[in-house]
């Protein structure tokens, strides 16, 4: 019951993004169900996770389309409750965030936004071509009990497939850069980006070297940079020269100058690994760089780049590896909260073909584009709640692992109650306690009386008691 008690009191926080306090409460039951449902069927997954009657499906399907929810400002309260719930992971001062890329697959021909994309993996077991939704995500890197590590889900947003007006020349860089400054406001402090190297582009690196933020990214073999160049002897007319000799770094592995270094990567600890370190001008920025080469013993060869060169080259090094921290995380979004397994289609949209790409809107009707962005915002606010509800479990997960191995009642094979658990363990708990908590709980408790109002009893017996 106790881990009840410390969700609810944390869901609290976010009171202040519903505008009527029963739009808080259908929000409270919908991150209820996406933390304990067993199954990824959508909105009508929660019906059954949490018995309600059947008439809450079309109550759940009006609130991810309603505005009495605001999309801005559950995203605001979400960041800053993470900010001062966790404990935040920082690499020279700066608070680590970490942002990527993930594309879902969608059938539907009446849901905005669904294009064909291309999935560049070295899974064999994803096709190479998939019709979807392109989002672009951001978490923040936190620490919790046993030193662990982990990213939590800040927001998560399409960034194409659906232009609304012909004027609008923002890319999906530009876009993503965007939404890492909106966060980085609301967290308040000055960030540290990790990315992979799709994002190492000036569109990128340029808002947010100008706002005091940095970038550590990794890039391609083929890139190249410049020494600054040598101060002039004699004064001639013009703008004194800024680049100097080009460095092509592919040519750096035969003739730089490697060092021994040992840390931890990836779970391996006293790795070692051989660095060459060089602070050169990158002509998309315009600006000193520090790349750092790095030959792994068994991963083959990096080229890292990071606009702070106040950095030291294992913290540059360590701090990349815990980039794959944002895919475990998709992982468990995916598998285990169901957070982009949502199935809203749009009765009045214009089927779209097969082998389709972005959907031009600027010649239609106004109403059909609200109608478009109404349906968007559903998506958006779905997946907001999908983060909020993975957020709060791994919240459970890192600072109350005791009380949740004590309420898991379950056995795993590689189960360790000294490691905090996965998702799914605090999920099997919560779902285990919810009667309890229910029976529990003060008669007066505004939250318990409605989901209890809610309840079909027939379907779910041992919340009789409760009742």
């Amino acid at each position: 019951m106790q881990l009840w008690w410390i969700w609810y009191e944390a869901v609290s926080c976010l009171r202040s993004a519903c505008s009527r306090r029963r739009s808080f409460l259908w929000m409270v039951v919908v991150l209820a169900g996406l933390s304990i449902r067993s199954e990824l069927a959508g909105v009508s997954s929660v019906i059954r996770a949490l018995g309600l009657r059947a008439g809450c499906y079309r109550r759940l399907l009006h609130l991810c389309h309603s505005q009495a929810v605001s999309l801005e400002r559950l995203r605001s309260a979400w960041v800053r409750l993470v900010r001062t719930r966790f404990s935040p992971q920082r690499i020279g001062g700066h608070l680590v965030v970490i942002g990527d890329g993930l594309k879902v697959p969608k059938e539907g021909r009446k849901m905005p936004a669904v294009k064909k994309l291309h999935q560049s993996s070295d899974n064999n077991s994803k096709a190479e071509y998939i019709f979807g939704h392109s989002f672009q995500a951001l978490g923040l890197l936190v620490r919790g009990a046993a030193q662990t590590l982990c990213c939590v889900p800040l927001t998560s947003e399409i960034h194409e497939g659906v232009v609304f007006s012909n004027r609008d020349r923002r890319s999906l860089l530009d876009r993503f850069a965007g939404l890492g400054l909106r966060v980085a406001t609301e967290l308040g402090e000055p960030i540290l980006l990790l990315v992979d190297a799709y994002y190492a582009s000036a569109k990128v690196l340029r808002p947010l070297c100008q706002a005091d933020h940095h970038v550590l990214s990794r890039v391609k073999a083929n890139a190249v940079a410049y020494y600054p160049a040598p101060a002039p002897t004699t004064v001639r007319r013009g703008r004194p020269r800024q680049y100097g000799e080009k460095v092509r770094f592919r040519d750096l592995w035969r003739t730089a100058c490697f060092e021994r270094l040992s840390c931890t990567l990836y779970g391996e600890r006293q790795l070692s690994v051989r660095y060459a370190m060089f602070d050169l001008l990158w002509r998309p920025v315009g600006q000193l760089v520090r790349f750092v080469l790095v030959e792994h013993p068994t991963r083959g060869r990096w080229i890292l780049l990071c606009t702070d060169l106040t950095l030291s080259p294992q913290q540059i090094i360590e701090g990349y590896s815990y980039r794959f921290k944002i895919e475990a995380s998709f992982k468990a979004a995916l598998n285990t909260l169901g957070t982009y397994a949502y199935h809203f289609w749009m009765q009045a949209m214009t089927p779209r073909p097969r082998r389709s790409g972005n959907q031009y809107l600027h010649r239609t009707r106004d109403d059909y584009r609200r109608l478009v962005r109404r349906k968007l915002a559903a998506y958006h606010r779905y997946v907001q709640l999908g983060c909020i509800a993975q957020g709060l479990l791994q919240y459970l997960a890192l600072y109350h692992h005791h009380q949740v191995w004590r309420l898991f009642r379950s056995w795993l094979r590689t189960m360790n109650p000294a490691l905090p658990p996965s998702e799914a363990v605090v999920a099997q708990a919560l779902r285990n306690t919810l009667p309890e908590f229910l029976l529990d709980s003060p008669e007066q408790h505004i939250w318990k009386k409605f989901l209890l109002e809610q309840t079909d009893f027939e379907r779910c017996p041992s919340l009789r008691l409760a009742a």
